[in-house]
């Protein structure tokens, strides 16, 4: 028998399977190692810790609660509107206010306010909160979210960069306030 000195067509062929196999496999790593890693990478962008402006104090009356909005401090160029984000405000007594998420604490289905009745409802499963956010009936199991604040310059401030959460006590305290001369 006469032996070859070349490769043989197996081991060619094994050498490119585990070559296209291990291209393959980065591939499809990317994402999966960029979603794991996301957290680190969002953390570092400015914007989370943002206190955010919703508009001058004569916007928002003594007595009354309006919605306003405020755009997301981490936008992508595709968000468009969605980045957009509406809220409560509630100018308690002309130097207090209360800014809720618009957000159902049962779930998530957006508030709204009936200055008729001094309450919040929402239309999903006929949760009902009063005019302070605090829940009056139906299955949320507590009050409305709320947002901390301040006041600068005659501009009504909000700390934008932590969602109100449970998970996130500091962020959704009733009547959480922070004022700035």
């Amino acid at each position: 028998m006469t032996e070859s000195t070349g490769v043989s067509r197996r081991v060619l062929l094994v050498k490119l399977g585990v070559f296209l196999n291990g291209i393959v496999g980065v591939i499809l790593a990317v994402p999966i190692v960029r979603y794991i890693l996301s957290p680190v990478a969002h953390a570092r962008k400015i914007g989370y810790e943002s206190w955010l402006p919703l508009g001058g104090l004569e916007e928002f009356p003594a007595g009354q609660t309006r919605l306003a909005t405020y755009r997301n401090p981490v936008v992508n160029p595709w968000d468009g509107e969605t980045a957009d984000i509406a809220c409560w405000v509630r100018n308690v007594d002309g130097q207090t206010f209360q800014v809720f998420a618009i957000n159902c604490a049962h779930l998530g289905c957006p508030v709204r306010w009936f200055p008729q009745s001094n309450l919040f409802m929402c239309p999903c499963h006929g949760g009902a909160y009063y005019q302070d956010g605090s829940r009056a009936s139906g299955p949320p199991p507590r009050g409305l979210f709320t947002y901390h604040y301040r006041v600068d310059d005659g501009k009504l401030f909000i700390k934008a960069g932590e969602m109100p959460t449970t998970g996130n006590p500091t962020a959704s305290v009733p009547g959480a306030r922070r004022t700035c001369a």
